[in-house]
């Protein structure tokens, strides 16, 4: 009876800890018959815990069978399936979506089911599937369209330094070739700002410009997007170009490059060599005449060490090679982009601010602009909005950049531990952005240069 109660409390809290998870979880037992099924798997696949637990897994989703079902695929072959997207319709024929972690079920040697760790990316995929559709149309309406799309010249490169305006000349000079380009540094460089430009300076200016940021996007719809579908090679699937078909005649711009999946990397590779690509589930190959330029904020010899870098494609994208300089390696830049940044918000706000004050000058100076010119450019803007004088003065500076400068009276440092240090540092830094945007997420985690769940993560970690 202990033993049963025992047993019993442990079941309790285990399903309440299931439950509790931000993920979807769905398992079954070697029949193919769900055994547990929590709210967010519910709320992904449009049903009812009741419609699920307890019932065969074909029943409830008629749409798949014992191949296409990740869950019913590991119980007979007893092997774990790692990101798999499955496409299927569920019992009241909404469509859903899902990259799914499945693994089998292991007791004393013995299979007893399966569990599977499903994310649903419905809505990634239709915003994906509604951008290709809206470049489509954009070409359709001819070159004049898309071409907007490319903003950007080497005339909006500004800089005062040297070493840039060699490296700007030696782009203009070479954007004339249909050469693969790479183009690395760190973020807020202005890496797309500089492909764009080497796109109009090119004799593919009149063709379609196309962006894509490959960080972030499960391989397969990655894959779908660059390379097109044919229909019926997935459930729901349907005739549709990818991006390279979209960008014949133009330049394909693939973003951060290194967070592509290596398999994905050596189809890329292939097309690149080829100057042809085939639709996923298509037999046919189609002809395109693309000029892919890559980016990365990374080094290519990092990315490489750290297995994010195929090398064989490194050596075949490092035909052309440029690296956007860091903000304060371009110390003189620093002054003549805020005048610049300025005079642009001074028009956009209706403002007439003359400047930086010396204090700010020698501030700006010493920053090290972890964040670039995005950084520069975010705190200028937030300066213009909050100053009431004729000149930005410290003052006006965000928080975090206040709290950053050395303090006379402050203590001297005892602890040497690189890891708590650099906790407190971030710890303050959090909590300078949420101060300096009022406590908006958002806001604060373009301040840090980083994504908002990134951040929401961190403040829930470090207990913020």
């Amino acid at each position: 009876m202990r033993l049963n109660s025992v047993s019993n409390v442990t079941q309790e809290i285990l399903s309440a800890i299931l439950k509790c998870i931000d993920e979807a979880i769905h398992v079954v037992n070697t029949e193919g018959i769900t055994i547990f099924y929590n709210e967010v798997a519910a709320k992904h696949d449009g049903l009812g815990i009741s419609e699920v637990v307890g019932k065969p897994l074909l029943n409830v989703f008629p749409s798949l069978n014992n191949q296409s079902s990740t869950l019913l695929k590991v119980i007979e072959t007893k092997k774990p399936i790692y990101n798999e997207t499955q496409s299927f319709v569920n019992l009241h024929g909404r469509k859903i979506d899902t990259v799914n972690t499945t693994l089998p079920i292991f007791v004393q040697g013995e299979l007893i089911g399966a569990v599977e760790i499903a994310k649903d990316y419905s809505q990634i995929k239709q915003l994906s599937e509604r951008l290709v559709e809206i470049q489509k149309s954009l070409k359709h309406r001819g070159g004049k369209a898309i071409k907007q799309q490319a903003g950007y010249t080497f005339s909006d490169l500004i800089t005062n330094n040297k070493h840039f305006m060699i490296i700007k000349k030696k782009a203009e000079k070479l954007a004339k070739s249909d050469s693969p380009i790479l183009v690395y540094g760190e973020s807020g460089t202005g890496k797309e700002l500089f492909v764009q430009s080497i796109h109009n300076a090119s004799s593919r200016a009149a063709g379609p410009f196309i962006a894509q940021n490959c960080a972030a996007i499960p391989e397969n719809l990655l894959e779908s997007i660059l390379f097109g579908t044919s229909k019926g090679s997935y459930t729901g699937a349907v005739d549709r170009p990818g991006l390279f078909e979209l960008a014949n005649g133009g330049t394909l711009f693939l973003d951060e490059l290194n967070s592509m999946p290596f398999d994905l990397q050596a189809k890329l590779l292939r097309v690149i060599e080829d100057g042809a690509v085939r639709r996923i589930g298509s037999s046919n190959v189609i002809s395109v005449n693309v000029r892919v330029i890559s980016a990365m904020n990374v080094y290519p010899t990092v990315a490489m060490e750290a297995n994010q870098l195929r090398t064989d494609l490194f050596y075949r994208l490092n035909v052309l090679t440029f690296e956007l300089m860091p903000l304060r390696q371009r110390k003189e830049d620093i002054l003549y982009l805020s005048d610049i940044f300025i005079s642009q918000y001074n028009k956009q706000l209706r403002k007439h601010v003359s400047g930086l004050d010396e204090q700010v000058k020698a501030i700006f100076l010493n920053h090290q602009w972890p964040g670039n010119v995005r950084e520069l450019k975010h705190t200028i803007e937030y300066m213009m909005n909050v100053c009431e004088g004729s000149m930005l003065n410290g003052q006006d500076l965000p928080m975090m950049m206040k709290n950053i400068q050395a303090d006379p009276n402050e203590e001297p440092r005892t602890s040497f531990v690189l890891r708590e240090n650099l906790k407190e540092l971030e710890i303050q830094l959090i909590n300078d952005a949420l101060d300096a945007s009022g406590g908006n997420v958002q806001k604060a985690a373009v301040l840090l240069d980083i994504p908002r769940q990134t951040l929401q993560y961190k403040i829930k970690k470090l207990n913020i």
